[in-house]
């Protein structure tokens, strides 16, 4: 059985191959595999970590490649199911400079969103040391359901419980539905990040600490904020702080996000206690996810350019 579990959505990103044009300008896209979760569990075997993913893709090719790109990673598959009834989903992505996210999704229904409650393995949940979910599973049915029932299996056993919501509007039928629902997941949580650009819709607050206090009350044991080039901010409610990015030649930031929460998940492993860490012990777990992020702006598409540990220390 895996140590890490990630359950979501698992998808191909057409990767805009000139920058700083629009998707209708764009004269040619890179098929790269994607999904956040997904790219989070494929981040978590690179770095060492047994991993597995939960989730649903086509019968088709592009499930297939999906389904091949996972097990050529080290990820186990045997929880990745092929639906008949629906397709793929796809994401035409244009590159930005900025980091900002200019996306478009084919997706009426995609399969990632069919997962349904009786294809959770509870068993198979609850053998895992670390459960990683998303929001993007909480936006239509059945996923939804099969998303909560597995976080509820995940807290039922000995997981240690991350969460990014990574907003994805355009997913979503409603943006107030969408607020309701990764504020509904979010007390399941032992480690949260969240992005500078998701954080005012998230927590209604543009100032950090209103927004802090809120969360932290629910029981999350570790809030980390990721500033994109500036690097992060964290607390556990006991110690907090900035850690200073990395300035390098962005190709392509998608999934830079992912490559920390992996990273920073692996560094967070020998501590039981995560409320009971100091700066001098978070300071530098947050500088190797803070180098992860910076190596993953790289390549084109995201499952290619997660780093691996040489790479990281190499870097660092």
């Amino acid at each position: 059985m895996p140590e890490a579990l990630c359950i979501g959505e698992l998808l191909i990103d057409f990767v805009s191959t000139t920058p700083d044009v629009t998707l209708a300008e764009a004269p040619g896209f890179v098929k790269a595999p994607g999904g956040a979760p997904a790219n989070v569990a494929v981040g978590l075997a690179k770095l060492g970590v047994d991993a597995g993913f939960i989730g649903k893709v086509g019968a088709d090719a592009f499930g297939d490649f999906l389904r091949e790109t996972l097990q050529q990673n080290s990820v186990d598959t045997a929880h990745l199911i092929a639906g008949e009834t629906s397709r793929t989903t796809l994401a035409f992505v244009a590159t930005r400079s900025d980091g900002m996210k200019d996306i478009t999704f084919y997706r009426h229904p995609g399969a990632d969103i069919q997962l349904s409650p009786d294809e959770i393995d509870r068993r198979y949940i609850q053998s895992a040391e670390l459960f990683h979910y998303g929001s993007v599973s909480l936006s239509h049915s059945p996923s939804r359901e099969a998303t909560i029932a597995a976080i509820r299996a995940a807290k039922a056993g000995r997981a240690r419980l991350s969460y990014d919501p990574n907003v994805r509007l355009m997913l979503w039928d409603d943006a107030a539905d969408a607020k309701r629902w990764i504020w509904e997941v979010m007390p399941y949580a032992d480690v949260v990040k969240i992005s500078d650009e998701e954080w005012e819709f998230v927590t209604g607050d543009v100032d950090l600490k209103q927004g802090i206090k809120r969360i932290l009350e629910l029981g999350v044991k570790l809030l980390v904020v990721t500033l994109g080039e500036r690097g992060c901010y964290y607390t556990n409610g006991f110690a907090d702080g900035f850690v200073d990015g990395f300035i390098v030649n962005v190709v392509d930031t998608l999934g830079a996000g992912d490559a920390f929460v992996a990273a920073m998940l692996t560094q967070l492993r020998q501590y039981m206690d995560l409320t009971a860490l100091e700066r001098d012990q978070l300071d530098p777990i947050m500088r190797y996810a803070n180098a992860a992020g910076a190596l993953a702006t790289q390549k084109v598409g995201v499952i290619p350019s997660l780093p691996t540990p040489s790479e990281i220390d190499s870097f660092l």
